[in-house]
């Protein structure tokens, strides 16, 4: 499953992005914005989205773990 290496909000409003300014000029969705507050998984349009804003390779942002009830 994959996972968050980052608290990716966090990260986007020390970058000076809020979710207000995420949200005004449309740089993210709020069903992205909502999925990050949850720590639920971002489709990939929006992980691409952040990976520009961010300067980031999506490597830096997620990661691969094993799922535990295998």
């Amino acid at each position: 499953m994959l996972k968050y290496k980052i608290d990716v909000l966090e990260t986007l409003k020390e970058s000076g992005y809020n979710t207000g300014k995420l949200r005004k000029e449309k740089l993210l969705g709020e069903n992205a914005i909502q999925s990050l507050r949850k720590n639920e998984m971002i489709g990939i349009i929006a992980l691409d989205k952040i990976c520009s804003l961010l300067d980031m390779q999506p490597g830096n942002i997620i990661k691969y773990v094993e799922d535990e009830q295998k």
